[in-house]
């Protein structure tokens, strides 16, 4: 992966509608190279999906709750109930298995808190849980859908840390 291909990954995440002689302006390519970049993006799995990203409080689950689940069950069956549970919930929008206190941690949308009731109960019928903590979101500072590039090095291996100027010109000199 080159300095290119991740400019055109940053036009893609911006706005993944981007027409494409646009995109290949951007980058000082013609259309069809860029066409077959964004192709090659694609098959390499590097580019996942295009999605239309929705505005939440437009569709009323404009609260946001950050549940914390800890379980003395870890065995397989147990966490296929639990991940078919998660699957099952749409207003669960994330999941991760943690290290630490804390065994899953859930990102939740809501309209508000009788909902976030429902969904609890839901996820207590479908599994035993120890402890579940939920934190409300106040104030939404940052949300990113964009990933950072510089951690990819032009061979397209990834590199421990932002990759350093090689140039006066990268640099900005």
């Amino acid at each position: 992966m080159d300095d290119v291909d991740k400019q055109i990954l940053d036009c893609l995440q911006e706005d993944a509608t981007m027409p494409r002689p646009e995109i290949a302006e951007r980058v000082h390519l013609s259309t069809t190279p860029c066409w077959r970049r964004i192709q090659k993006l694609r098959e390499t799995g590097i580019i996942r999906k295009e999605v239309a990203l929705l505005d939440r409080r437009a569709l009323n689950v404009g609260l946001t709750a950050f549940v914390a689940i800890r379980t003395n069950q870890h065995n397989p069956e147990w966490f296929r109930r639990f991940a078919d549970a998660v699957r099952d919930i749409p207003e669960i929008v994330e999941c991760y298995r943690m290290s630490g206190e804390v065994d899953y941690l859930l990102r939740v949308v809501i309209p508000g808190v009788d909902a976030y009731d429902g969904v609890y109960n839901r996820l207590i019928r479908a599994v035993e849980l120890v402890d579940v903590t939920s934190s409300f979101a106040m104030e939404e500072l940052k949300y990113s859908t964009a990933l950072p590039l510089e951690y990819v090095s032009d061979d397209g291996r990834w590199t421990p840390g932002p990759r350093k100027p090689t140039s006066p010109r990268e640099a900005g000199l």
